[in-house]
């Protein structure tokens, strides 16, 4: 079955809503056009408003089990699509096809997942001091969901949002971004494939992002709201949903330390660091951002880093051997250069660079003599630059690693086990891969502290952002 039209839009109970303000979806590899979306109008808006509400009450009448098994159904359906699936992904994004599959299967987790979660919303006996009085607690979904997901992992963070969602009982709306909307459509078509109720998950696709969203903020019937990106919109976000008071969670900016230290098996930190920098060519939150290599180690990690990235290939995703696809669009490949360019002013050396590439392909780049206070160490790259800061001691390296706003991801390259106890208890941040370079996993909690976000996503936690307590005091004669 054919998913997507010749244009396609947004889809909204059930149904694709077409508008005549038509826009392309650029291919970033070539510059391309891959299809033309149309961006929904405040008709659509409110359409799906009402849609959403209508699924609400549709699905208190669906029980976990039922809701469980389309969540298996949608999972299947999104494993025999995935050569589509992860092909698309790689017209509208850019990443490897290599890499396209595996956020496919990754994505496909979390339906998975919450497949099993939505039958585990357990409720509790609480011992009351009264034996004629019965104590209890219940757990019911939140209500009507907005969530704003990004380009990066066009896929797996709407799955990550959505399947808890429907596991809970929560109707869900979706912006996606304009720039990878196509991957949303053909995932909301597989779940209505799959039996999901229309207007249980609904897909906007616009062009004026912050008019639809600030819509939905002020509007009290939208209950919770999930988002995923930078700290700068995550903080407008809670700030519009204040007055309505919702719900909200929050996947925001990272700057991942990765330490290595003089006892780390420097084969393994570098094979480490390669997945955790370059997957989607540096466009991850959680992206090692801040290499932190102890003295001791530095010119046998710097050659041996060395030597992997010089083997790293550029090029079009849909190319089998190519490792680093384009960067998303023009100003994000502006922001790296000028990244790059800010440290080489204030005092960091190009260890390694190539000739330039053309488009939006950028090559990867080491950096070193970087120190904590430029503004490369304090900002999200999002592209293929490693920059290296060198530390003397354990206590400087949680000093430099702990000396930043966000808290998302760190990494810790060690044998010692005793220091690995210290270190990983000591950083500031919501996840740790010791000796691991690839830490996201659908069984596990996500998510961040200090300013990199609020709540967590995947595992049994996922499945309580969507859900509310309730608590039940009866008396009996």
């Amino acid at each position: 079955m054919q998913l997507l039209l010749e244009h396609e839009h947004s889809f909204i109970n059930g149904k694709s809503y077409q508008t005549q303000d038509m826009f392309a979806v650029l291919n970033p590899a070539n510059q391309q056009t891959v299809k033309h979306v149309s961006s929904v109008d405040e008709k659509g808006r409110m359409l799906a408003l009402t849609g959403a509400k209508h699924a609400l009450e549709q699905l208190r009448l669906v029980s976990a089990v039922q809701r469980s098994e389309v969540l298996k159904k949608w999972h299947a359906l999104i494993l025999s699509n995935e050569k589509m699936l992860a092909e698309l992904m790689v017209a509208e994004q850019g990443k490897p096809l290599h890499e396209a599959l595996g956020e496919v299967r990754y994505a496909a987790g979390f339906v998975e997942w919450f497949a099993q979660e939505a039958i585990r919303s357990y409720g509790e006996t609480i011992p009351s001091q009264n034996t004629l009085v019965q104590l209890s607690t219940i757990k019911q979904p939140v209500g009507v969901v907005l969530g704003i997901t990004p380009w990066n992992f066009p896929l797996a963070m709407i799955t990550r949002k959505v399947a808890p969602a429907y596991a809970a009982g929560c109707s869900f709306i979706l912006k996606p971004s304009e720039e990878t909307p196509l991957s949303a459509i053909a995932l909301a078509k597989l779940a209505v494939q799959a039996g999901m109720e229309a207007g249980a998950f609904q897909v906007l696709i616009t062009t004026q992002p912050a008019e639809l969203i600030e819509y939905y903020c002020q509007c009290a019937a939208i209950r919770k709201l999930t988002f995923t990106g930078s700290t700068k919109v995550g903080r407008l976000l809670l700030s519009q949903s204040a007055t309505t008071i919702k719900r909200t969670s929050m996947e925001l900016g990272g700057n991942a330390p990765f330490i290595v230290y003089d006892s780390a098996n420097i084969a393994e930190a570098v094979t480490g660091l390669m997945a955790a920098k370059f997957r989607n060519a540096g466009q991850t939150c959680v992206a090692a951002n801040r290499v932190l290599v102890e003295q001791g180690c530095m010119a046998e990690f710097i050659s041996c880093l060395t030597t992997a990235v010089a083997a790293l290939k550029v090029g079009d995703g849909m190319v089998a051997g190519n490792d680093l696809g384009p960067l998303i669009n023009e100003p994000a490949k502006v922001k790296v250069d000028g990244l790059i360019s800010s440290a080489l002013k204030q005092g960091a050396k190009i260890h390694y660079q190539r000739s330039e590439e053309a488009g939006l392909f950028m090559a990867p780049v080491i950096l070193t003599h970087v120190t904590p206070d430029m503004d490369i160490a304090n900002t999200e790259i999002f592209g293929p630059v490693v920059s290296v800061i060198t530390f003397t001691d354990e206590q400087q390296s949680l000093s430099f690693a702990n000396g930043v706003e966000e808290g998302l991801a760190a990494y810790v390259y060690s044998q010692d086990v005793s220091q690995i106890h210290r270190v990983s208890r000591a950083l500031e941040y919501g996840m740790i891969g010791i000796n691991e370079g690839m830490i996201s996993n659908p069984v596990a909690p996500f998510g961040g502290v200090k300013q990199s976000g609020l709540g967590r996503e995947g595992a049994k936690q996922g499945l309580d952002e969507y859900l509310e307590v309730k608590y039940l005091c009866q008396k009996f004669d």
